[in-house]
C-alpha cells in the first residue's frame, strides 16, 4: 500500500466535526501524544512479562497503527501528502546518516582553476613548538601564518586549532583560511575570490572552529565519540548556507570534525608533530 493511498482511506474515518479552528487541529496532535504513550506502555509490558506476553506483537502493531493514523491526519490537516512526509524523512536520513558524498575527488571546488590556485592534493604539515607555548605551522620547512597561542587565561590547547582547518581541507576540499595562508586564493575569478575565499568566509570558518571547540572541550575532545550532537552540526550547516559548502551533508561535517579532533588529541599529547592530508582520499592522520 502506498502512503497516499493509506492517507485517503484513513481520513474517511475521521470523526471530528468539520470546523476551522485550532481545537479541530489540536485533537489529532493530542491523540498522537496519547498513542505514543500507549506504544510505550505495550513495550513496558513486554519487558516486564517477557515471553509470557504472547499477544505483544498484535497489540504493538495496533498501537503503532494508531500512531500512524494520527500522523496521517495531522499531515492531511496541513495539506501535506503522507508520501511527502515519508520522502522528506528518507532525505533527512540519507543526509544525516547515509555518508553521502556530494562531490567526487574530480569535483573539488578548485578543480577547474589554474594549478597555482589549487589546494595541495597531498601534503605533510608540521606543528612546531616555538617558545612559551607558541606553535607554528610549517609546510616544506616554511612557516605558514603567525605563531599561535591559546589566547586564553588557562592553557587548553587551542594553539593547535589549525588542524581543524587541515581536516576541513582534507575531508571537504574547503578552507578559506588555508587558501589565504597557502596563497591559493582563486583570484582568476573575482567573485569567487571575494565571496568564497574572502575575509567573511574565513571568519565563518574560524567561527565554526571556535564554536565546535567549546562543545568538544565539554565532551573530552570527542575521544571515543563517533556521533556529534545534531544541533552542533545543524548550526554549522546554517553558518555555511550561503557558501559553496552549502550542500555538504551533516555526516560529512561530522567526519571532518571527528577526524580533526582525532589528530588534535595526538598533537596536544605530543606538543606538536607532523600531519598528513590527502584531499583525493579525504584523509588526515597524525604521523609522528
Amino acid at each position: 500500500m502506498e502512503f497516499n493511498e493509506y492517507q485517503e482511506i484513513a481520513i474517511k474515518s475521521d470523526q471530528r466535526k468539520k470546523e476551522n479552528d485550532e481545537t479541530y487541529r489540536l485533537i489529532p496532535l493530542l491523540g498522537l501524544i496519547g498513542e505514543i504513550g500507549s506504544v510505550a506502555a505495550e513495550h513496558k509490558k513486554r519487558l516486564r512479562d517477557g515471553q509470557s506476553y504472547t499477544t505483544f506483537s498484535e497489540k504493538f502493531k495496533k498501537e503503532l497503527g494508531d500512531v500512524l493514523w494520527y500522523i496521517s491526519t495531522l499531515a492531511h490537516d496541513m495539506n501535506i501528502p503522507l508520501d511527502d512526509v515519508a520522502k522528506a524523512n528518507i532525505d533527512w536520513i540519507k543526509e544525516r546518516w547515509g555518508n553521502i558524498s556530494f562531490y567526487t575527488s574530480e569535483e573539488l571546488y578548485d578543480e577547474k582553476f589554474p594549478e597555482e590556485e589549487k589546494l595541495p592534493r597531498e601534503a605533510t604539515f608540521e606543528f612546531r613548538q616555538i617558545e612559551n607555548n607558541k606553535i607554528g605551522l610549517f609546510l616544506n620547512d616554511k612557516q605558514i601564518g603567525n605563531n599561535l597561542t591559546d589566547n586564553a587565561y588557562e592553557l587548553d590547547g587551542y594553539r593547535f586549532h589549525d588542524v581543524f582547518h587541515l581536516s576541513f581541507m582534507a575531508n571537504l576540499g574547503w578552507s578559506p583560511v588555508l587558501r589565504k595562508l597557502l596563497g591559493k586564493k582563486r583570484k582568476s575569478d573575482c567573485t569567487i575570490d571575494e565571496v568564497e575565499d574572502g575575509a567573511r568566509a574565513a571568519i565563518i570558518e574560524e567561527a565554526i572552529s571556535v564554536m565546535v571547540y567549546s562543545h568538544a572541550k565539554d565532551h573530552k575532545f570527542y575521544e571515543d565519540i563517533k556521533v556529534i550532537d545534531y544541533e552542533v552540526l545543524s548550526t554549522i550547516k546554517g553558518m555555511v548556507r550561503n557558501l559553496e559548502t552549502k550542500n555538504i551533508s551533516t555526516s560529512q561535517w561530522e567526519k571532518a570534525v571527528i577526524d580533526g579532533y582525532t589528530v588534535y588529541r595526538e598533537l596536544k599529547l605530543n606538543n606538536g608533530g607532523k600531519v598528513y592530508v590527502n584531499l583525493i582520499k579525504k584523509t588526515i592522520k597524525f604521523l609522528c
